[in-house]
């Protein structure tokens, strides 16, 4: 049997190494690289059976033309041929008549790998086209550290912590591999796991004290951690007024934030913030494990800024095994591989994370007429997810989607180009949760007639009349564009994997100190009396965003669209556990099935998953999600109030 060295493409911050296991040019499994040190031979549930993905009953092995309404899912097969040139001609026409900003590229993490994420750009890119901008999950982190905050450090680090704080994250449902280091410091060194969460996740119940709060209320208890470390003497002052540049100014912002307003605010005990507050400070080191979830919502930006003050004040980033662990990126050029110095002028950025915005905006000129997607399902995906597929809908749009399976937003495409799964072509990519750099070979030849992102970028640009020599280069040219100096892709294509660690972040290095102080801050109060709920979707154990809720393992073991309540809310609304109920906000409602638990505080109704539309009806999950962001562009998913009533019984 054959054994071929690869790594999981998801947008996850483990980009774990596997090994692809080959018999009779068939993948029959794989499997996690027993000699990566942070995989540990090791895969998650959501791709420890990758392969059926591959060969998955629903894998679109042709391209396909539109017959039928946007929407509808009609179409007719076609050769790659007429697929091709019909979009050739397509986008050249458009080019012509609106201009080449009248063109969109639309990507997002499907998959890390840089062939399948920058290949297509280097087209747009040639053309002029319209730039994206922004992030449709963590803009709020990206914000802050295009501010000079360090986001994270290496997480093999964290077996060396005294102390672990995880807010916001269910790390052994999404990352579960940076619990190895965290389970290591509890053994090594005693280190207690303290887990903040509204809802009682794997990683609450796993760690030594689940504090639940009230969603939203993060800010407050950042800051009453912070009055306290000001308070009680016990913020490392010298170290913190090396970093920054208006520490006064931030203790007199967080100065009314005492336990007592931070209990009322956030729904636990006044001690609780104080004992926590002490435990942070005294360990040496500690280290604050924060998730993508807390910057959801209007204040996001404030709540990461308020939790990157914590292990500064503290002074953990001093010592191995301390600061904040939010995200964490090894030596690696990206963004090179889509080859931004192509761009002609300064075409307009649009936010990807505005797209039903984008798509509907009557005064925008020139209007979006062209549009290609890849690696995103935003019909499913986006808030506001209603008006992106009014967006979608629009007849004078062209769209194309490069796809694996027939998604949301597939549907409303006119052209869809099937293309490969990261067994079929060759690849590289970083991560977002460590320091590796991670090689992708082809373990079988592509299924059908599917083409790897790259392919597809060079035979757009040969029938557009598109010369420039970077439009025409190969994927392993691509993928070695990405690579930091000194690293070779031969070597790391026989490697499978090798790390490359950034300076670890002390003081800041340009000498220029951070800013602490939010300046508006946060209008947080204690729960309003209502009678909605506020609508969490957090990530499942099975399904990653909106990927594989279509694989039939997945839906087995997520079963169906669940909400969770608590008890109270349940008995005030007069539901019982296991009915089918339906959650409504404003016109736009979804159904599923009523669980009804204490693992979530009152006032939430927790619904996991980014499940399609067919599962949901309505228009999917987001459809709920209003179209609200914070200042600097995070989408606010957890801003959501829905009611939830018993579903109307089918007519007989």
């Amino acid at each position: 049997m054959e054994q071929v060295r690869g790594c999981c493409p998801l947008d996850c911050q483990d980009s774990c190494s596997w090994v692809a296991h080959v018999e009779d040019g068939r993948v029959v499994r794989v499997s996690g690289a027993k000699d990566h040190p942070f995989t540990r031979g090791a895969l998650c549930a959501k791709v420890n059976d990758y392969q059926t993905r591959t060969y998955a009953p629903d894998r679109l092995l042709t391209p396909l033309i539109r017959t039928g309404a946007k929407g509808a899912g009609g179409f007719r097969e076609a050769t790659w041929d007429e697929a091709l040139g019909t979009v050739a001609e397509r986008f050249t026409d458009i080019v012509a008549t609106a201009g080449a900003e009248a063109l969109l590229p639309h990507s997002f993490v499907g998959s890390m790998g840089v062939v399948q994420r920058r290949s297509l750009l280097r087209l747009f890119h040639v053309l002029g086209a319209s730039r994206t901008t922004g992030s449709v999950c963590g803009q709020a982190w990206n914000a802050l550290g295009a501010d000079g905050f360090p986001l994270g450090f290496d997480p093999e680090e964290m077996a060396d912590a005294r102390f672990v704080l995880v807010w916001g994250a269910n790390p052994l449902s999404t990352s579960h591999h940076t619990w190895h280091f965290t389970a290591e410091a509890r053994k090594r060194h005693g280190a207690r796991i303290v887990c903040i969460d509204p809802v009682r996740t794997r990683t609450a119940a796993t760690a030594d004290e689940h504090i639940a709060i009230r969603p939203g209320t993060d800010w407050a208890l950042a800051a009453g951690m912070a009055r306290v470390l000001f308070e009680e003497d016990l913020a490392d002052l010298a170290y913190a007024e090396q970093v920054v540049a208006d520490l006064d100014a931030y203790r007199a912002e967080v100065a009314g934030w005492t336990p007592d307003r931070v209990a009322e605010v956030c729904g636990i005990d006044a001690e609780v913030v104080a004992a926590l507050a002490r435990e942070f400070a005294a360990a040496e080191p500690a280290v604050l494990r924060a998730g993508i979830g807390v910057q959801q919502s209007e204040v996001g930006d404030a709540v990461v800024r308020a939790l990157s003050a914590l292990p500064i004040l503290a002074g953990h980033w001093q010592h191995r095994g301390g600061g904040l662990y939010a995200e964490s990126f090894p030596e690696f050029r990206e963004a090179a591989a889509g080859r931004p110095d192509l761009i002609p002028g300064t075409p307009r950025k649009l936010d990807l994370a505005r797209l039903g915005e984008v798509l509907t905006d009557e005064d925008l000129d020139p209007p979006v007429l062209g549009l290609m997607v890849w690696l995103a399902n935003p019909a499913t995906v986006q808030v506001d997810a209603a008006r992106v597929r009014q967006g979608l809908a629009r007849e004078e749009l062209f769209t194309v989607v490069v796809e694996h399976v027939m998604t949301d937003t597939a549907r409303y495409a006119d052209v869809v180009l099937p293309s490969t799964t990261q067994l079929e072509h060759l690849d590289v990519q970083g991560s977002w949760g460590h320091h590796y750099v991670s090689a992708n070979l082809p373990a079988v030849p592509p299924v059908g007639g599917t083409r790897s992102h790259g392919d597809i970028a060079r035979a757009l640009a040969t029938r557009m009349g598109l010369d420039h020599p970077a439009l025409h280069e190969s994927d392993r040219e691509i993928a070695a564009a990405a690579l930091p100096a000194g690293l070779d892709l031969d070597h790391l294509l026989d490697a499978g994997w090798i790390k490359r660690s950034p300076a670890r972040f002390h003081l800041p290095p340009d000498g220029r100190r951070l800013r602490l102080a939010a300046g508006d801050l946060p209008r947080i109060q204690a729960a309003p009396e209502t009678d909605r709920l506020q609508l969490l979707t957090p990530k499942p154990h099975h399904f990653l965003n909106s990927t594989f809720a279509d694989a039939p393992r997945h839906r087995r073991a997520m079963q169906q669209p669940t909400v969770f309540v608590h008890p109270d809310d349940a008995a005030a609304r007069g539901l019982e556990d296991d009915t089918d109920v339906e959650v409504a906000a404003g016109t736009n409602a979804v159904r599923a099935r009523l669980a009804v638990s204490d693992t979530v505080v009152r006032g939430v109704a927790a619904l996991p998953g980014k499940w399609w539309s067919a599962d949901t009806g309505g228009g999917g999950i987001n459809a709920l999600v209003p179209a609200r962001w914070s200042p600097r562009g995070q989408p606010a998913y957890n801003d959501t109030e829905v009611t939830i009533t018993a579903a109307p019984r089918a007519r007989g």
